[in-house]
């Protein structure tokens, strides 16, 4: 069996298609995977990385803006929709694949649909509560749109969709709590888990260390705090502040987190943006949280993902634009000095959870293909 996979411009499209190609790689050996991602994409690098081969197209989105920079952008954007169509169909012709599976982003646009005009059984996966563009556009064009949640239904409403959730990480629904929070040499006190990107958000950044600065000063929470490639200036503020962080035992605040189901598994609480894939792993751990939605994504759709949840009563949420230390502290607060509430919005967001993603998702392959 020949699987074509397409996805990319951020890790939340690329990740599924690698997870994907991941489990069924482990199930069905011979398979033959091949990857076409965006030329400048990380997706080069994180398809490389995890054994697969993968061809590159080079694709780009409209801005919105009518700036002359953007008016080039744009003027670029329509001579790669003809050109990556065509690049496309040349790689589809060549590989011949027996499905093709797209996870949003740009680049799955012209791959799905040159295959499915080639007659290649295609489906794709929707990652976020409100669909992107891409696979809105997609969705008449294939055999199923396989979605993360039941809040993305009412955008598909003429498509073949299914609920598969999200690829999770097996290290996440294997972690334990208790385990965890013994090797990270945490006592009886809660535990905060907070971060925003690898990058890091500067008002994630500039909130958090209200909250650090108070925890360093009354030893009140323990706290991870990631603050990405651009928070370096987070440990001095917080110095300046007058906590000392090398005898601050509660306090862990590092650039980057690389046992995250870890520390995700340790926690009490979860503060963070609202990602498609961050949210199915807090969903999988059962973790209260308190959601921070980026406002700089397409079609807002951090937003709507956050909202599923609250509106399940499995998290709280700071929209950007309200967001202050004093806010976020007091929203903290509020979870942590109630176990009931925490026990609530653990049980809530647990309740979301589906943490068999992958094999529905090879399931949705095998019925498509009319595959044992």
């Amino acid at each position: 069996m020949k699987i074509l996979l397409a996805g990319g411009g951020t890790a939340g499209h690329i990740n599924p298609a690698l997870a994907i190609a991941g489990y069924i790689k482990d199930h069905r050996s011979g398979t033959e995977f091949l990857f076409i991602g965006n030329k400048d994409g990380m997706e080069q690098r994180l398809v490389t990385q995890a054994g697969f081969q993968i061809k590159s197209i080079t694709i780009s989105g409209f801005q919105r803006s009518f700036s002359p920079k953007s008016i080039v952008a744009n003027v670029k954007t329509v001579k790669r929709t003809f050109t990556s169509s065509s690049a496309a169909r040349r790689i589809i012709k060549e590989f011949k694949p027996d499905i093709c599976i797209g996870t949003g982003g740009y680049v799955s646009g012209p791959v799905v649909r040159e295959a499915a005009k080639l007659g290649v059984p295609c489906i794709i996966h929707e990652q976020n509560a409100y669909p992107g563009v891409t696979n809105k556009m997609l969705a008449k064009r294939v055999k199923k749109v396989m979605l993360a949640v039941e809040a993305a239904k009412p955008y598909f409403k003429d498509a073949p969709v299914v609920v598969t959730g999200n690829p999770v990480r097996g290290e996440i629904l294997t972690a334990d709590k208790a385990q965890s929070r013994q090797k990270l040499g945490l006592d009886q006190r809660p535990l905060i888990l907070s971060f925003g990107g690898s990058l890091g958000a500067q008002r994630i950044n500039e909130s958090v260390a209200q909250l650090l600065i108070r925890s360093g000063k009354d030893g009140r929470y323990q706290h991870i705090h990631a603050y990405g490639k651009y928070g370096g200036w987070l440990p001095d503020k917080i110095k300046e502040a007058g906590v000392p962080l090398d005898e601050c035992k509660n306090l862990d605040i590092r650039s980057y987190i690389d046992n995250m189901p870890e520390c995700m598994a340790a926690a009490d609480l979860v503060i963070c943006r609202a990602g498609a894939i961050t949210l199915s792993e807090i969903q999988a751990m059962g973790k209260p949280a308190i959601l921070i939605p980026s406002p700089n994504v397409a079609e807002n759709h951090q937003y709507h993902n956050a909202m599923a949840l609250v509106n399940a009563g499995a998290a709280e949420i700071i929209e950007e634009s309200e967001l202050s230390g004093e806010e976020l502290i007091k929203k903290a607060d509020s979870m942590l000095q109630s176990a009931d509430t925490l026990a609530k919005f653990s049980e809530n967001s647990k309740k979301m959870a589906i943490t068999n993603a992958n094999e529905r998702i090879y399931s949705v392959v095998k019925q498509v293909l009319n595959l044992v």
